[in-house]
């Protein structure tokens, strides 16, 4: 007797069937089950098969969600544009924006076998080699994403680079007024250095937005050895300041000194190169002048400040569901302190 074929919350098997069906017949050779991967903060994502070939469905979360802030023909467009360049992503299949198959827009894409390394104790595992291989690759990708011209992909228009620093700052402020419900010692002092210190950016590129360890796919080689074989999660994406990528893989590569953190980096994973070195490499494979970085990577922690203090915020609210939702408040103040360092340093250098 065969089992039933399972069906995830937000994915309607049987329709999704019939416009695959209808959109790119003979795509599937059996019936459909799906399963949904965990892991994803807020956009859904599922594997499908037909018991021979596996793809990757994208959709918005269920419920009520902001067009712009979830836009399903935003990330396949990119990775449609970056297809078939050095930046490894998965080959899409089909968009669609009809709601009626699976009660809002989505995009399918092929399934690339590798694992998203999430904590120090998980990438640890490779050993030391295999780790410090792996975080290199990742530098190694963020410039040949850094190095893709817009215009020559199609993506000329797929953002205002214009005054980006400015209005990322402008907006994670607007968040963090939102979500005020206690006083924060520092934060506002974190904001306006930021504000007094803006660099001038660089050329802009296509940037990820939230380009980490955990983003990526990563797999053996043909050559041996381990790489990054997909990026995924492009709903940040747009064109803007390349250096607020790596500011943000500087800030996840760094160490919070924490024991047992619901946020954690995977800085402690023995063979873990240092920040130091992560930027060194990208100023000489990318050719970038990386000497204001330390702005950036002070952004990055109040960025991250700021999505902690939200979540905490609601969870005062009785808003959040599952563990660890009541310790996340606690961390917002090394985050603030951590940027606080960092645009010291920048400011003494």
């Amino acid at each position: 007797m065969t089992s039933a074929p399972a069906h995830p919350r937000g994915l309607d098997l049987e329709r999704l069937r019939d416009h695959l069906d209808a959109v790119r017949p003979g795509l599937v050779a059996g019936t459909l089950s799906g399963r949904l991967i965990e892991g994803g903060r807020s956009n859904l994502t599922y594997e499908i098969t037909d018991g021979a070939a596996h793809w990757v469905v994208r959709r918005p979360p269920l419920g009520h969600v902001l067009a712009t802030a979830h836009d399903m023909r935003r990330e396949h467009r990119v990775i449609a544009a970056l297809h078939g360049t050095a930046v490894p992503v998965p080959e899409p299949v089909l968009l669609c924006e009809d709601e009626a198959v699976l009660g809002a827009p989505f995009y399918v894409m092929e399934y690339v076998d590798g694992v998203p390394y999430r904590t120090a104790d998980q990438l640890a595992a490779l050993g030391p080699e295999r780790t410090r291989q792996a975080v290199l690759g990742l530098v190694d990708t963020l410039v040949d994403l850094h190095a893709v011209d817009p215009q020559a992909v199609g993506l000329g228009d797929f953002g205002r680079p214009e005054g980006f620093l400015e209005r990322q700052l402008r907006r994670w402020g607007k968040q963090l007024a939102a979500s005020r419900g206690r006083e924060l010692a520092g934060i506002d002092a974190l904001h306006d250095a930021l504000g007094r210190t803006l660099p001038d950016s660089p050329a802009p590129t296509v940037v990820h937005g939230d380009f980490r360890l955990d983003n990526v796919l990563i797999g053996p080689s043909a050559a041996g050895g381990d790489r990054v074989r997909a990026v995924l999660d492009w709903e940040m994406s747009t064109l803007g300041d390349p250096l607020t990528d790596l500011g943000l893989l500087v800030m996840y590569s760094s160490d919070l000194g924490l024991k047992d953190s619901p946020v954690s980096t995977t800085s402690a994973a023995p063979g873990h190169p240092a920040p130091a070195e992560l930027i060194e490499r990208y100023a000489a494979r990318s050719g970038r002048d990386t000497s204001s970085i330390a702005w950036y990577t002070a952004f990055a922690w109040f960025k991250l400040a700021v999505i902690l203090e939200g979540i905490h915020y609601r969870y005062t609210l009785g808003q959040t569901v599952g563990a660890g939702f009541d310790r996340i408040g606690e961390l917002v103040p090394v985050f603030i302190e951590h940027g606080l360092t960092t645009l010291q340093e920048l400011q003494e250098g």
